[in-house]
């Protein structure tokens, strides 16, 4: 794999450094980075643990933060890199920000958005899967191996 500037696999690399920082502080390591003509404006990854809110999700922090930046509610022109298939939850909030892509690493089985219905984002937000899935797959597995010994 050749990694370029402004490649989907360069900005999801971005987004895995938020995972493995989620990673170090105990938290569930999914990392996610939103990138507006070619520049990453959020950086963010879970940290539901540290503030006792089971909706601080990478994603949802990264929304607010890009929504900050640009000083617009909806994410236009925007991508979002997640290390995780996005929740229903999480899936939703990109719905109403109407963003224009969302690209994500590893599949969630359990809890994923296409569990539920691959019809969850705005119509006009195109969806690119499996970008670097096995290096943000492994790294969940690792925190969860980790958590049984």
């Amino acid at each position: 794999m050749e990694l370029t500037v402004f490649s989907d696999e360069y900005f999801m690399k971005a987004a895995l450094t938020e995972a493995k920082r989620a990673f170090d502080a105990d938290e569930i390591p999914v990392g996610a980075v939103i990138v507006c003509k070619k520049q990453i404006i959020a950086r963010a990854h879970n940290m539901t643990e540290k503030l006792n809110d089971v909706t601080a999700h990478a994603e949802m922090i990264a929304f607010t933060s890009a929504s900050n930046f640009l000083n617009s509610k909806y994410l236009e022109d925007c991508t979002l890199y997640v290390t995780l298939e996005p929740c229903t939850m999480c899936a939703g909030a990109a719905f109403w920000t109407q963003i224009d892509k969302v690209v994500f690493g590893a599949r969630d089985e359990k809890r994923g958005y296409s569990q539920i219905s691959t019809a969850m984002f705005h119509p006009k937000t195109m969806v690119t899967r499996g970008v670097l899935e096995k290096e943000c797959g492994e790294l969940l597995k690792e925190f969860f191996r980790k958590k049984r010994e």
